[in-house]
Parts: C-alpha cells; structure tokens; sequence
C-alpha cells in the first residue's frame, strides 16, 4: 500500500514537472507588455512601439506599450517593479527612471540594484548645446566667457528638475566653474517654446528638435554634448572639439523586466532584441529622431547601469539635488 502511494506521487511529480516544462518552453503563450513611464509620442515611447512591434513578429504574440505616466517615471518604474518576474511585463528605461531618480528622490518604492533585470541597451542620445538667436555668442568658448562675465544671469531652461537636461547643465557648470540661472519646465516642448521666445537664454536639448530651428534662424546650436560629431548635426563641433575634453550630456534608452525572470526567458528576449537593434528598421528609426544605435547585452547594461548611478549619484549628492 505505501509503495503504490509513493509510485503515485512520484508519477504526479513527474507529471507535474513535465507540465511546468513544457510551459515554460512554450514562452511566450500569450502577449506582452512594455511599460513606458513617460507620455505617448515622445522618444522613449516611440523607440519602445519600434521595439514592440518588431518584438510581436519574432516573438508570434502581440506586445502592447502601455504609458504609466507620472512622478518623473516613478510610477511606471514602480509597477515594473512590482510586476511577475515571468518575461511578460518589460520596461523601456531612461537614464532618469534608472540612474538619476533613485538619488534625486529621497524615498523610492523601488530599488534600481534589486528589482530589475537588465536585459539590453539599445540607444543613446546626446545633446546639443542650444541658444537663443539673439544671444551674443557664436561657439561654445564665447558662451562659456560670457556665463563667466555675468554668473547666475544666463537663464537655462531644463524639462524639469532632475532631468537629463538639468543634470547636464550642472555637468557644465562644474566642468566649466560656471553658474547658470536654472528654469525647469515640465517638459521638452515648454523648454524650447522658452528659447524660442527669448524667455531663456540656452537649453540642452536633443538634436532634432532644434535643427530644423536652426537652419531657419531661430536658435543657434553651439556644440554636440557626445564624444563624436553627430550625423543629424555634422557640422556642429562636439564640446571636446571646443576645448571641454569629454564632456557628454544626453538620454539613453534600454530594456529591463522585473528581477528573477527564468534564465531561458531572458537568454529568448536578450537574444530577439540583439536581433532588433541590428535590424534596418530599427537603425532608420532612430536615425530619424537623432537617436544612434548603442548596443549592450544583459551583462554590459548592467555594468553600464552601475557606472551611470556612480556618475549622476555622486553629482546630485554633490549639488544638493533633491525631490521630497
């Protein structure tokens, strides 16, 4: 009696197993998502529909974008974070959501270290140095001469407290022992509406927002934050050019899912989404908005994910930058 109790549970146990292998190898079952914390037709959220779509043709289910908007990607972050560690909830991530936030905020729901698996970077995009037509300067050394002559009055604009463009404008000031008046708008579009008015008198901004502005007179654009000139501006000189050795400011952009997905799962996304960044469709994507391919496995985004807190950790610390 007690050996056909043990062969009958060994044969449910067996059974059982073979059930939770043949589900996990039939990942995915039933369609994804792609959290993005930030409002639809932006960068971060086109990028992510890019890779949506493309990921639904490889992967033979549909993957959905969802904008969780709110709290400076905070909310978004969060529900990621919270979310089953099953491969099917992923999140587009920005140099905000996972480098910046986490020591700006004084309390976060999530932990960037703990709560997230990266599985790829795909993306970056540098900024330019933008001003106002009017502004007395033609490069980079004559802006920096003319903060240097007038400290706290050169008003720049940023897309918010904490953001890319903020942080970056410390960058400067530090690099450059210059102190800039600070104007942060919620968001790109009130920024550069700012600096087309004359509201402000510069602003780090992405590139293609502005260039056509430029070729029509509105803005000057006076240097490329990036190692390297940028097809969309070739023939804006970068800030190393200028004499500011180094010196990078911009956004990028990957994909992580909640920490603890299966190892198989994560080796399938990481595997399709090296297949996506090297894709036509994809580099003609980005090209179009000014963003440049920068591809890392699991392994390099995480490392880079480290060096990123360090970088913008220590200068927050170091400026007094807080959100309550």
């Amino acid at each position: 009696m007690v050996r056909h109790i043990w062969v009958r549970a060994l044969a449910t146990s067996l059974f059982l197993a073979c059930i939770a292998i043949a589900a996990h190898a039939e990942y995915p079952d039933h369609p994804l998502k792609i959290i993005v914390s930030w409002p639809p037709g932006g960068v971060v959220d086109t990028i992510a529909r890019v890779i949506g779509d493309q990921l639904a043709v490889q992967l033979g289910q549909p993957v959905v974008v969802e904008n969780r908007v709110g709290a400076n990607g905070n909310i978004g972050t969060t529900a990621v974070a919270r979310a089953h560690a099953d491969g099917y909830t992923l999140q587009a991530v920005t140099a905000e959501t996972h480098a910046i936030n986490p020591h700006l905020y004084k309390s976060l729901t999530y932990d960037v270290a703990h709560d997230f698996d990266p599985i790829a970077l795909l993306a970056l995009s540098n900024f330019v140095l933008a001003t106002k037509a009017s502004l007395p300067v033609n490069n980079l050394q004559e802006f920096i001469a003319l903060a240097k002559a007038s400290p706290g009055k050169i008003a720049m604009a940023s897309y918010g407290i904490g953001s890319t463009s903020h942080v970056t404008m410390a960058s400067l000031e530090d690099a450059t022992k210059t102190s800039f008046l600070h104007v942060p708008y919620r968001g790109v579009s009130p920024a550069v509406n700012a600096l087309l008015t004359g509201e402000v008198d510069a602003a780090f901004v992405t590139p293609h927002i502005v260039v056509g502005l430029q070729k029509a007179g509105n803005v000057k654009i006076l240097g490329a934050a990036s190692l390297h000139r940028m097809p969309i501006v070739p023939d804006v000189p970068t800030f190393t050019e200028q004499g500011i050795t180094g010196f990078v400011g911009g956004n990028w952009y990957g994909i992580v899912a909640p920490y603890g997905i299966p190892e198989a799962v994560k080796t399938r996304l990481a595997g399709e989404l090296k297949k996506i960044a090297a894709s036509s469709a994809f580099l003609t994507r980005l090209k179009s908005l000014g963003v440049e391919p920068d591809y890392l496995d699991a392994a390099g985004f995480a490392e880079f994910l480290k060096k990123e807190n360090e970088r913008w950790g220590t200068l927050i610390k170091a400026r007094n930058i807080e959100i309550p």
